[in-house]
C-alpha cells in the first residue's frame, strides 16, 4: 500500500487531565502516514484521484484547535475516525500526537501516542 506522510504539523490546543492545562493550552505536534493506493493519481496527475493535503490539514486543525480532550487517546482516535469518514480513499491511518509539554516533573523531548486504523 502507498502512503502519504504529514510530519510535525503543528497547533495550539486545550487538551489534558489538568485544569490549566484546558485553560491556558499548550503547542501539540502531530505526525500522519495514510495509506491509499496512488497508482490512479500518479497515473492521472489530477487531485481527485489522492487526497487533498490542505483538507487533510484543515480536519486536522479542527480536532486539535476547535475541541477539547483530556486525552491525547482521544485525540488521536478523533483524528483517525475523522479522517477514515471524511476521505474514503483511505484504507488506514496512523496518528501519533506528541505532547511537548506534558505536565511531567522530568527532561523528555515530549510524550506520545501513536494509533493507527483500518477501514
Amino acid at each position: 500500500m502507498d502512503k502519504i506522510h504529514f510530519q510535525s504539523m503543528g497547533f495550539f490546543g486545550h487538551h489534558g487531565c489538568l485544569d490549566f492545562e484546558q485553560e491556558q493550552g499548550q503547542r501539540f505536534l502531530v505526525d500522519l502516514t495514510m495509506s491509499l493506493d496512488l497508482r490512479p493519481a500518479g497515473q492521472s496527475d489530477h487531485l481527485d484521484d489522492t487526497v487533498n493535503y490542505a483538507l487533510v490539514f484543515d480536519c486536522v486543525r479542527v480536532v486539535m484547535e476547535k475541541e477539547r480532550y483530556d486525552l491525547i487517546e482521544a485525540v488521536a482516535e478523533r483524528i483517525a475516525t475523522r479522517l477514515l469518514t471524511n476521505f474514503p480513499r483511505l484504507q488506514e491511518v496512523s496518528v501519533l500526537v506528541k505532547k511537548p509539554n506534558a505536565p511531567v516533573d522530568g527532561d523528555f523531548d515530549y510524550v506520545a501516542v501513536e494509533i493507527t486504523r483500518t477501514r
